[in-house]
């Protein structure tokens, strides 16, 4: 039994469509694959055991009297207002960056220190990251 040339170039094509759609899957998840990044509060930090190539955001609160700084070496803690973790971050801070505000930083745990590649700081005076915030309510710490 013959197959006719029409049903046979739509086969073809359809074999044709799904390796293009399995294609353009893997090249977005490629893609993303360094992209991603998760954010986590201090609290997560030190419940959760993290690989030291895992890059990730942290995010809370930059405690009282804990900033240091050395030229562009920095050193601060950050804290959710239940646990803290040290942070340092070679580089320039955001203008609006001090104590008592919400940051995120992205980088890596070396040890028990994160070791922050970028620093970001709130832009204006109510302004709180949706992450710090949404941790500190889990905790009951912070409203709005």
């Amino acid at each position: 039994m013959a197959i006719g040339l029409k049903k046979r170039r739509r086969v073809q094509l359809i074999v044709i469509a799904i390796f293009f759609i399995f294609f353009a899957t893997f090249l977005i998840g490629f893609a993303f694959k360094d992209g991603i990044e998760f954010f986590r509060s201090p609290t997560q930090v030190i419940s959760e055991s993290i690989s030291e190539n895992e890059v990730f955001r942290i995010g809370g609160l930059v405690k009282e009297n804990s900033l240091k700084k050395d030229g562009n070496k920095i050193s601060f803690i950050v804290t959710d207002r239940s646990n803290d973790v040290a942070v340092k971050f070679i580089g320039i801070l955001p203008d609006l960056f001090s104590e008592g505000t919400g940051m995120i930083a992205t980088g890596n745990m070396k040890g028990m220190v994160f070791e922050a590649t970028e620093i970001l700081a709130k832009h204006d005076e109510n302004y709180m990251p949706k992450e710090v915030a949404d941790a500190l309510k889990e905790q009951g710490i912070y409203q709005e």
